[in-house]
């Protein structure tokens, strides 16, 4: 299908910080075939007037855990640690295929209706997960968080549930939809496995060109305790088993230190910032101006909606520009480009796909949001009004590898109704009757 977009006023995302206005974009199939400020030659199938709108490239959400919408706001008021074990666990210890399903569809949706394009998403039943992320229309890359409680000694990848899993995984799903799906190599965390794992996941990901996704220096006792076993920090104890030399993500960062951010600029280890989750659970602010300053690629992610209570990743956005200014007493310590760059380029690079500037050749990972409301008037500075000022409701359009799959509150790949009637009717009486 190709679509014309015209009276845009566009965030290009280029390098050159360019607002596109009165313009043109067009996409044909999957890609971005043109952006300027003539109206280029030829039929489309669709013409789309964005008088009163702005388009910015897709959000990319790079760490996330969908099917935990059903646990929103349970447990709510702990530290991490008794969240997991006294709420989460339980909880998802009683989880099906069926629940993860409901759980992750609605998720997607929320998602989708608030501007997201493209997930980072790391969790069990993750074959469920991706069947409905091809229904929806984004894009993944999709983990199962790799764990191993049991003794190092007696460690084999065909008892190993999760090497199990990450071998069918990338048989099944890895580049299906053309590139749509993407499964990445990963360990849950420093703390929930032990070396021989590491080994095996590390050369997994060597042998099948893949990206890793850990959870790594969340809360102080988890670094610390890496430091009490090891003598190093989570990034450097990992590093040793070759963890990073594929690249890829590492989730929160929040006590991280020069030394780690030297590791993860040198192997192309992307942070990924978790403002609102991390704060909920009262886990730190990550120092995210010295991470940038030292050459690391940081990235967005909502976390959970357990842990964050919203899929809404405009929230973090805001959060993304402002903790740095409060915690240092100067105004615009992070930009309010930094912080776009956050949840779009720089995603796009730390998931390794093609999409989050609008610029030929790129996937066409469009959204709109309707400029003409009053919490977005007046604009006297785009990208402020985008960092500060919006919401995800304020999304009215979400293209995703060129499709429209949301349009002016209406879901064209999911049926709503039906995915919460299975939250209401099924995964909830599973979880918590």
């Amino acid at each position: 299908m190709s679509v014309l977009f015209t009276n845009v006023t566009a965030v290009l995302m280029d390098e050159a910080g360019t607002i596109l206005k009165n313009g043109y974009v067009q996409v044909e199939g999957t890609s971005i075939t043109y952006v300027g400020t003539d109206r280029p030659q030829g039929d489309v199938d669709r013409v789309v007037d964005c008088s009163g709108k702005v388009m910015m490239p897709g959000l990319i959400n790079a760490h996330t855990h969908l099917p935990m919408t059903l646990m929103r706001g349970y447990g709510g008021g702990c530290d991490l640690q008794t969240w997991l074990h006294d709420y989460i666990f339980p909880a998802e210890g009683k989880l099906d295929s069926r629940a993860v399903q409901a759980g992750a569809g609605l998720g997607l949706a929320e998602m989708i209706a608030s501007g997201v394009t493209c997930v980072a998403d790391m969790y069990m039943f993750t074959s469920t997960i991706a069947h409905e992320i091809l229904k929806s229309g984004i894009s993944a890359n999709l983990s199962c968080g790799g764990v191993y409680f049991g003794d190092p000694a007696d460690f084999h990848p065909d008892t190993c549930g999760d090497c199990v899993a990450q071998r069918a995984l990338t048989e099944e799903f890895h580049g299906a939809g053309d590139g749509q799906i993407l499964i990445d190599a990963s360990i849950h965390g420093e703390y929930t496995s032990s070396a021989p794992l590491w080994q095996w996941m590390a050369q997994f990901a060597h042998d099948h060109n893949q990206r890793m996704h850990v959870h790594v220096s969340e809360t102080k006792s988890e670094h610390q305790a890496s430091l009490d076993r090891h003598g190093l920090t989570p990034i450097q104890t990992l590093n040793q088993y070759g963890v990073w030399d594929n690249g890829g993500i590492a989730a929160h960062c929040v006590y991280t230190t020069p030394e780690d951010w030297a590791i993860m600029a040198e192997k192309g280890v992307s942070c990924v910032h978790n403002p609102y989750s991390n704060l909920k659970l009262g886990s730190g602010i990550a120092p995210i101006p010295d991470m940038l300053q030292a050459g690391v690629n940081v990235a967005l992610g909502t976390d959970g909606m357990s842990s964050h209570n919203s899929a809404d990743l405009f929230a973090d956005l805001k959060l993304a520009a402002l903790l740095p200014s409060g915690v240092r007493c100067t105004p615009g310590v992070v930009t309010p480009r930094q912080a776009l760059e956050m949840a779009t380029v720089a995603g796009a690079r730390a998931l390794g796909r093609p999409t989050g500037q609008i610029a030929v050749g790129k996937v066409a990972d469009l959204i709109l949001l309707d400029f003409t409301v009053p919490n977005l008037t007046p604009c006297h500075d785009v990208v402020e009004n985008l960092v500060f000022a919006a919401h995800g409701s304020n999304v009215v359009m979400n293209m995703a590898r060129g499709n429209i799959i949301y349009e002016n509150g209406t879901f064209h790949t999911l049926d709503v109704e039906r995915i919460q009637a299975e939250v209401r009717d099924y995964a909830l009486p599973l979880l918590f009757h």
